[in-house]
């Protein structure tokens, strides 16, 4: 029977309704979409715009809520910014990951007012501590003290008021840098020490008038102490020191979700750590994307390198492709190494605590197995040494390019040097927080003239088109991102209002790239992260405020309201 052909067309028209349009042509549908906000993107051609969408753990589009909201259908969630600010998720430059887990589990100094107030949380712990049983913290910092002591040697205590609190338990505490810590008379009984106990090469036990040591142990001189703690851990089950590993990491998680850190560079890890946190990735059980570097500390370090680099495990959420040296050590400890003496210690220079011989060493390592080389230097001479090796380097493997090798932390680099960052391509790995941190006693340690010139000088940096990134060095400071941005922007403390030396400060844009792009570049992932941009990974923190516009004041009470890793709300404000 043959269909007439009008029949015919109908047919045809509905047959071709059914089916699917080409791929070209479907709408792309967003998971989620973001509306109403005030967009910082950090991508030069489209820098601000009203909305964001997601589609699985990838930004979709960015751009206006019409242009955004035309992606949803019934499927799509959408949650109204209502005014509030969205930028690319915070990375944190420089921490410690497994150490800012451990310290958010024992005592911690980092808002210690004075000697006082530490010696009473220590006896606190005491009274329901085992006998034997060791007691830790973290953050103290003598120079920031508001009482004065009645005994001290440079501006330290003497362990005994503690002793005397604390017979029948071994104490540790460690200074908020990092580079020295403070024992009990229990644990130096422990570890052994006397008048006679000699000083270790790159470190000095601090002693009194009589050469009794008053508890202070500063660089390699605290492993005289803490070689005897770890020989209690040693007594411990693997299965309790894993049990104790494993929390660390989960509070080290919350504890940054909640201040608005998507991504976190890990400043020195061990081979254990390394291989736990790869696992954790593999499980999808690390919540924020880690980036870690191998400790150059490790034995059997070149024996291990060919494992390396490891790069996007678990999703984009672990990376090890670096390795993490030490020069010298920090300001606030007498350990930085510096080209001339510190002012309150005539002919003292500060420590290297790496021979110089070592670090080359490593070098060479990192550039045979092309990974990235990043030395902790605070001191200006240490600066100086570390260019020096980097630019020797770069000289005998110039078929390459793009090294990407970064000076962490950076603090006191010599004017002349500066430019020598720009010119071999270096990184600055900066700390924003520890200028403002350190700054009531920076001048003491350096003098006015060389405070002025070359203490934390983002500005001369940046002029000079170098990347400066921004971090906390977490624990060694609170690991809030905001704190640390009003610091590069201000150059104020937060109880303070005087700046400290306010023409080094950076720009509200500067101080959010250190944040975001920067720090992204500084790990070869400005690809992935970083910016909001079409394809890229969906991590972004949502404020109460505008970073770029609010008033400077207002900053430290802005509030993290949301924290998305790919595409996953991690943290919501309840409030």
């Amino acid at each position: 029977m043959r269909i007439p052909t009008p029949l015919l067309f109908v047919l045809f028209l509905i047959f071709t309704a059914c089916q699917p349009a080409p791929q070209s042509e479907q709408k792309e549908v967003a998971d989620l979409i973001l509306i109403n906000g005030q967009v910082a993107t950090m991508d030069e051609k489209n820098p601000s715009a009203e909305a964001v969408a997601i589609k699985g753990d990838r930004l979709l589009k960015i751009g206006s809520n019409q242009a955004i909201q035309s992606l949803a259908n019934t499927n799509t969630k959408t949650i109204d910014l209502k005014g509030n600010f969205v930028m690319p998720g915070i990375i944190e430059g420089h921490g410690h990951f497994s150490n800012l887990g451990n310290g958010l589990m024992n005592l911690n100094f980092l808002r210690s007012k004075n000697w006082d107030d530490i010696v009473a949380q220590v006896a606190e712990r005491a009274k329901t501590a085992k006998p034997g049983e060791w007691i830790t913290g973290r953050g103290w910092h003598q120079e920031k003290w508001n009482t004065p002591l009645d005994r001290q040697v440079l501006g330290y205590p003497y362990h005994d008021e503690l002793s005397a609190l604390t017979p029948n338990n071994p104490v540790i505490l460690n200074h908020a840098s990092g580079h020295s810590i403070f024992a009990n008379k229990k644990a130096m009984e422990m570890a052994g020490v006397s008048k006679e106990t000699p000083n270790p090469s790159g470190g000095e036990i601090v002693r009194g008038t009589g050469g009794e040591a008053i508890g202070v142990f500063e660089e390699t001189a605290m492993g005289v102490v803490s070689d005897a703690y770890k020989e209690y851990l040693s007594t411990l089950t693997e299965e309790e020191k894993l049990e104790k590993w494993y929390k660390s990491i989960e509070l080290v998680q919350e504890e940054c979700l909640k201040k608005g850190i998507t991504s976190f560079q890990d400043a020195g890890a061990t081979f254990k750590e390394l291989a736990r946190y790869e696992k954790l990735a593999e499980e999808g059980k690390l919540d924020v994307r880690l980036w870690s570097m191998i400790g150059s500390k490790e034995e059997n370090l070149e024996e291990n390198l060919p494992n390396f680099p490891v790069i996007d495990a678990g999703n984009h959420t672990f990376t090890c492709r670096s390795i993490k040296g030490y020069m010298d050590g920090a300001l606030g400890s007498f350990g930085a190494w510096l080209l001339a003496d510190y002012e309150e210690k005539p002919d003292f220079f500060g420590q290297n605590v790496t021979p110089i011989a070592d670090i080359q060493q490593i070098a060479d390592l990192a550039a045979k197995h092309k990974l990235q080389y990043c030395v902790h230097a605070i001191g200006d001479r240490a600066n100086r040494e570390v260019l020096d090796i980097y630019e020797n380097v770069f000289k005998k493997y110039s078929d390459r390019s793009d090294f990407r090798w970064r000076i962490e932390h950076a603090q006191h680099i010599d004017v002349a040097d500066i430019p020598r960052f720009a010119a071999l391509d270096v990184i600055a790995s900066m700390q924003a927080i520890h200028c403002t941190s350190d700054s009531p006693y920076v001048v003491k340690r350096l003098g006015e003239k060389r405070a002025k010139e070359s203490a934390y000088p983002w500005r001369s940096l940046l002029d000079a088109k170098v990347v400066v990134t921004n971090g906390t060095d977490a624990p060694v400071e609170d690991v809030d991102p905001l704190e640390s941005f009003y610091a590069s922007v201000s150059r104020k403390r937060v109880d303070n209002p005087t700046p400290f030396f306010p023409e080094q400060a950076m720009t509200r844009l500067e101080g959010l790239k250190a944040y975001t792009l920067s720090n992204a570049y500084a790990a070869f992932e400005e690809n992935q992260k970083g910016s909001l941009e079409g394809g890229k990974l969906a991590d972004i923190t949502i404020l109460s405020k505008n970073l770029l516009t609010c008033k400077e004041e207002e900053i430290m009470s802005t509030k993290v309201l949301y924290t998305i890793v790919g595409g996953v709300i991690k943290y919501k404000n309840s409030h």
